[in-house]
């Protein structure tokens, strides 16, 4: 994730702008994409994120992600697109709930300011049938990690109390401090869990980033593995540079997917798994991506 507003563009927000018309390379006919995209055993349920294909007109990249077997478009914070993937048969595997990554629930504060987003925000997604919301931890800023998760459980023990009245589950993502977010808090999947366990609903997660927990952390199957308990999302990129799931980067994501699948079947884990990557080339680059992760 990239963004420390949540009403904006990806890097402020997760809004999906611009509608200039995609280029041939870009947007395949549906024909094409048909022949060129084989049937999916689907034990993965894929989505994508808005911001790396905002230049696709809104109605053409539901029909195209949907083509690819897709099951909707993540962080999709603008409204106005929440009708068009509903016409598509498609969902919003994540929305808006509250915090930044620069100002996020770590500040006290703005808590009175981001519970009230918290209230309007689930209410909104869970009207539309929408069962994730992200939140952000916010940066250090001189806040000690133990201070910064004193400030964030209270607002959280509030919030939860909202995502349960309405089926939502509040997700708390994780990005790396190294190389993309230097001062997040959230950095580490350890902090992040105890966290969840302060908080002590299941309607708390983690968003579980792959390409920004390599970056931080590595060991990614083990970790998932003994937490997947407190995840309730993943997000994908090659690393280093959030590229093509492809052989020029280093995380080899069909055993990571097989992982994810096995737990999803044991009943471990029931959400989706979203790409949050700039394609070197466009859709061809995604489709590969889900054929990879599709195992």
């Amino acid at each position: 994730m990239q963004t420390a507003s949540m009403n904006l563009s990806r890097r402020d927000a997760f809004r999906l702008a611009g509608a200039a018309a995609a280029t041939a390379a870009l947007a395949p006919t549906a024909a094409r994409a048909q022949e060129q995209t084989p049937k999916l055993k689907g034990r993965i349920r894929q989505s994508v994120t808005c911001w790396p294909l905002r230049k696709i007109p809104p109605a053409d990249l539901c029909r195209q992600i949907k083509e690819m077997g897709m099951v909707g478009l993540d962080l999709v914070g603008d409204r106005n697109l929440w009708p068009v993937l509903k016409e598509h048969g498609l969902v919003a595997t994540m929305v808006p709930g509250a915090g930044g990554i620069k100002d996020g629930i770590n500040n006290t504060a703005r808590h009175p300011e981001f519970l009230k987003h918290f209230r309007e925000n689930i209410a909104a997604a869970a009207k539309f049938g929408w069962k994730r919301v992200i939140t952000l931890a916010g940066d250090r800023k001189g806040i000690s990690d133990a201070d910064g998760m004193a400030a964030c459980v209270p607002i959280l023990k509030e919030a939860v109390k909202i995502a349960a009245d309405h089926d939502v589950t509040i997700c708390m993502e994780l990005l790396n401090s190294k190389v993309d977010h230097p001062g997040y808090m959230c950095d580490r999947t350890a902090w992040g869990v105890e966290l969840c366990k302060r908080v002590e609903s299941p309607r708390f997660k983690l968003l579980y980033d792959i390409y920004h927990m390599q970056i931080m952390e590595g060991d990614i199957i083990r970790t998932i593995r003994e937490n997947i308990e407190y995840i309730g999302h993943f997000h994908t990129a090659g690393n280093p540079g959030r590229k093509d799931l492809d052989e020029d980067q280093e995380l080899y994501y069909p055993a990571i997917m097989r992982t994810i699948a096995q737990l999803q079947e044991e009943g471990k884990f029931d959400g989706y798994v979203a790409h949050e990557f700039t394609p070197k080339n466009g859709m061809e680059s995604l489709r590969k991506a889900v054929q990879i992760c599709d195992v």
